[in-house]
């Protein structure tokens, strides 16, 4: 090990045996826990966040966490992130909390029934703990659910809900603790050129051995700027917090494949999505997700979007939780964020040109994998092996595809 480096701590595969000079551009999760992940095995990390730690998607992001995938390495990841969190629950102001995820299909919905039922048997050959349950039990178990018209349900045992805006506080201060300098409010942006990356912001430029962009919606640009472009679509996405009640003590998280919904406690009250499921010809003036036709989600600005929910979508979250509970629950408040989306809906997440890495492209299902996914980014940043499926170079970058919500059922 070379005078200088940081001793090697075996949070992942690779070590560390000189002090590498690495970058980070953005510092919503998976970036700030790349950079912890880094810093503490060795390498000299820094982080660039153009507005504030958590200022982004983690920000505003659901919360809701569970390794309930059909395909292999999204089930192992999700399952590596659900560890990550427990173990670093208690750090600061975050906390995890274990909770049953329910996915249920109404009365009516054939098609999405049995793609549950074929997505509960591959889970279960990825030994998810993932069964499929009758209406009965299910209301037996969850009794302010409404289950007289539920189809098909499963539920996902290994599963929970935190605050993602306090997770990637804590560990933003963990990153530092572990060495890792911080440079909120600082834009960073790559230069082109044939030698190792550069990163320019207003003071100046710094080279380094490796840079990582995980810069969410901006990260397209960042990456276009030096010449590397890559195929990520912005879409928005709303959410909304109803008042403090006691059914929120009972409630499991939940997704009704059916209504496109998703909803779980926070706050004493209930956190409620939409996954951006068209809502047909009727809402087609007034939803920003609909084109006009009632089927094609819209790409959003990353600089000009609407921050705040729309009217329509909280009348429909209050019929939805009356399909769901049999009331509805006055609106605490509503927000909307962006999800990104890519091709084939896998992340982009290697190695996109010597040196330059990218992470982004998670529709909508980022946060939930952060912790594994930046394990697994300082990995293959310090010399270990990348994840084949989600190689940014299976691309060109100039490929045209519409956007499909990351929620919706095969």
């Amino acid at each position: 090990m070379s005078e200088g480096a940081s001793a090697v701590t075996p949070v992942g595969a690779v070590e560390v045996e000189r002090a590498v000079e690495v970058a980070v551009v953005g510092g919503g999760a998976v970036g700030v826990t790349t950079a912890h992940d880094l810093a503490v095995r060795g390498a000299s990390a820094t982080l660039y966040e153009r507005g504030a730690v958590a200022d982004g998607a983690s920000g505003r992001a659901a919360g809701v966490c569970y390794d309930a995938y059909a395909d292999r390495i999204d089930a192992e990841l999700g399952e590596r992130a659900l560890d990550r969190f427990r173990e670093f629950s208690g750090t600061g102001a975050f906390e995890f909390v274990d909770c049953p995820y329910v996915i249920l299909v109404r009365e009516g919905d054939e098609r999405r029934a049995e793609a549950i039922r074929e997505g509960v048997a591959r889970m279960r050959d990825h030994d998810r703990d993932v069964s499929l349950v009758d209406p009965t039990t299910l209301g037996g178990e969850f009794p302010d659910l409404r289950t007289d018209d539920v189809l098909v349900a499963a539920v996902a045992r290994n599963a929970g809900y935190t605050d993602p805006g306090a997770y990637t506080a804590a560990m933003a201060d963990e990153a530092r603790e572990a060495g890792v300098e911080v440079r909120e409010g600082t834009t960073a942006r790559l230069l082109p050129g044939e030698g190792g990356p550069t990163v320019e912001t207003d003071d100046g430029h710094e080279d380094f051995d490796a840079v990582l962009v995980a810069a969410g919606a901006h990260s397209r640009q960042v990456l276009a700027d030096a010449g590397h472009p890559i195929p990520l679509k912005p879409y928005r996405v709303q959410a909304l917090v109803t008042e403090a009640d006691p059914i929120t003590d009972r409630a499991p998280m939940c997704y009704d494949a059916s209504g496109g919904y998703y909803l779980r406690p926070r706050e004493g009250g209930l956190l409620v999505g939409d996954g951006c499921e068209s809502r047909g010809d009727s809402q087609a003036n007034q939803n920003p997700w609909d084109s006009g036709d009632g089927t094609e989600l819209i790409e959003r600005d990353p600089d000009d979007w609407d921050r705040d929910a729309d009217d329509w979508f909280v009348a429909d979250c209050a019929g939805y939780l009356e399909t769901a509970f049999g009331r509805s629950y006055p609106v605490d408040r509503a927000w909307a964020g962006l999800c990104t989306a890519t091709p084939d809906g896998h992340p982009l997440f290697g190695e996109r040109a010597p040196g330059l890495y990218v992470a982004a492209g998670w529709q909508g299902h980022g946060f939930m994998r952060a912790p594994a996914m930046a394990e697994r980014m300082a990995d293959q940043m310090l010399g270990g092996d990348g994840i084949d499926a989600f190689d940014p170079n299976r691309f060109d970058g100039d490929e045209q595809f519409d956007i499909v919500e990351g929620m919706e059922l095969d």
